[in-house]
C-alpha cells in the first residue's frame, strides 16, 4: 500500500437509545459487522469521551446511526432525536456520520434471542448491541448492491 492510499478503517453502527446504545463495529476492510457492547449513557462529558476514545481505539473512519423511522417511512420523535445524537457525535469526533433505517432490527435481535433461548435478562443486556449489529450489516450489503449495480 503505498503512502497515498488510505487504509479502509471500521465502520461503527449506533443503535441509539436515550438510556442505552448498542454499538457494532466492522473489521477494518468493513466486510463484516460485530456486536461490540451496549454503552449505558452517562453525561454529554462522559459520552463524548467514551466516543472519541472508541473513534481513536478503533480507527473508525465513520458512524452509521440507525434511523427508526415510521413504518411508512417518514420521520419520528424516535429518529429526530437520533439525527440530533448522529449530529452530536460527528461534532464530538470530527468523524463522518450517516444515517440508515433500522426499522425493524430490535425485532430481528430479539426473534434471534429467543430462538437462542436467551433469558429475558441476558436479552436485554444483548439486544442493543445486536441491533446495532443487524443495522450495520445491513448498510454493509446496500453498499455491495450499490456498487454491483453501479
Amino acid at each position: 500500500m503505498s503512502m497515498t492510499e488510505k487504509k479502509p478503517g471500521r465502520i461503527v453502527g449506533i443503535d441509539y437509545g436515550e438510556v442505552r446504545i448498542g454499538i457494532a463495529i466492522t473489521d477494518p476492510q468493513q466486510q463484516i459487522a460485530s456486536p461490540l457492547i451496549t454503552y449505558v449513557r452517562r453525561g454529554a462529558r462522559q459520552d463524548a469521551q467514551y466516543f472519541r476514545r472508541l473513534a481513536q481505539d478503533e480507527e473508525v473512519q465513520r458512524f452509521i446511526v440507525g434511523l427508526p423511522l415510521s413504518l411508512d417511512g417518514g420521520e419520528s420523535r424516535k429518529s429526530i432525536e437520533a439525527r440530533k445524537f448522529g449530529k452530536w457525535l460527528a461534532e464530538v469526533t470530527n468523524l463522518p456520520v450517516k444515517f440508515f433505517d433500522e426499522r425493524y432490527t430490535t425485532v430481528q435481535a430479539e426473534q434471534l434471542m429467543l430462538q437462542a433461548d436467551l433469558s429475558r435478562k441476558s436479552r436485554k443486556r444483548r439486544v442493543d448491541k445486536l441491533a446495532a449489529q443487524i443495522m450495520l450489516q445491513a448498510y454493509l450489503e446496500s453498499r455491495q448492491k450499490d456498487r454491483r449495480q453501479g
